[in-house]
């Protein structure tokens, strides 16, 4: 009997990716290994130039570099944070896409693919925290707040961060070897189900913070609808269907908090998120996020984080040009 082909798979690890994230990729091929004689999965770390790749956790995983010599069947990128776009590897992906490879973003690694041209016009997600940013760089790639995605023809592959993996890979290889292998592959890993694609990956904000109140989670959803033109607390109110007082003593009961306080701590957030993950001007990003000045976002950012927008945005890019992850940072 002859030996079942061999299908190798690139995982190309980017500084302080999920652990948790890869793990769930290369359990899923070694579990699939075990269930089905069809084809033999080997799963290899990769690199631009090999050697350790530092997890967020601190694990050295040992990487290969990559070549364009290897046969790969698929490719996964796996990254924690969605940085700038790198040169190198964006042509190493459009190659490996021509080669016919499937390409795999796990975490927030579909932004290296959607900086390379391989997602527009296509569904995908990334960890939800990345999803502001990804949505203003890469505007042509319809972005999910989904668990999963796998484009129709298959050649294309997404998830958010930590099991999600998990799911994708399941899901992926069911469409490789029958829907039978994908329900077997769930048992064998001791998950209780398959999540479906379209699975919010975590409680909306204001599901979470307003649980104690219905009028409260109303109005969190209103502030994080209307980030970029904020909306009066008397306004506020009026939507929920209280008064502002009514909603001051609410925000203070459950978040310690006055609603004004709060809505400019969302909008610092949002602002911060795309410092470190878009390409923006901090001008533009500062008027996207409700403030009328360059002065006014700085002073406000500063007075709130303890240093300014342009300081973030340079800390980022020191930190992803050294390769540490951002964690490392003071």
């Amino acid at each position: 009997m002859s030996p079942a082909p061999l299908r190798r798979v690139g995982l190309v690890l980017q500084p302080g990716f999920s652990a948790l994230a890869l793990a769930g990729v290369l359990d899923s091929l070694a579990a699939a290994n075990a269930l089905q004689a069809e084809a033999h999965y080997r799963g290899d770390c990769l690199s631009a130039g090999g050697g350790p790749v530092a997890s967020a956790a601190g694990l050295q995983a040992h990487t290969l570099a990559w070549t364009l010599a290897t046969d790969w069947h698929a490719i996964f990128v796996v990254a924690a944070e969605a940085g700038p776009a790198d040169a190198l590897l964006c042509a190493q992906l459009k190659a490996w896409a021509a080669q016919g490879a499937v390409l795999g973003g796990v975490d927030a690694g579909a932004a290296a693919l959607a900086a390379a041209g391989l997602l527009d016009g296509q569904r995908a997600c990334a960890d939800w925290a990345q999803l502001d940013g990804l949505t203003d760089a890469h505007p042509a790639v319809a972005w999910a707040n989904g668990l999963w995605e796998i484009a129709a023809d298959g050649a294309r592959l997404s998830c958010a961060g930590g099991t999600a993996s998990l799911d994708l890979c399941c899901a992926w290889l069911a469409t490789q070897h029958g829907e039978r292998l994908g329900q077997e592959l769930v048992q064998a890993l001791g998950l209780k189900g398959l999540r479906p694609r379209d699975e919010r990956q975590r409680a909306g904000y204001s599901e979470q913070r307003g649980a104690g109140s219905p009028k409260l989670a109303e109005a969190l959803a209103l502030m994080e609808a209307n980030l970029a033109e904020p909306l009066p607390t008397e306004e506020v109110a009026q939507l929920v269907g209280v008064s502002r007082r009514q909603l001051e003593r609410l925000f203070k009961q459950h978040l310690d908090t006055l609603p004004s306080r709060h809505y400019l701590q969302l909008r610092l957030a949002r602002a911060q998120r795309l410092l470190q993950q878009s390409s923006q001007s901090i001008l533009q990003i500062g008027l996207s996020s409700g403030f009328s000045s360059g002065p006014h976002f700085s002073n406000a950012y500063k007075t709130h984080f303890g240093h300014t927008p342009r300081d973030e945005r340079s800390r980022r890019a020191l930190a992803w040009r050294a390769g540490a992850p951002p964690g490392d940072l003071p």
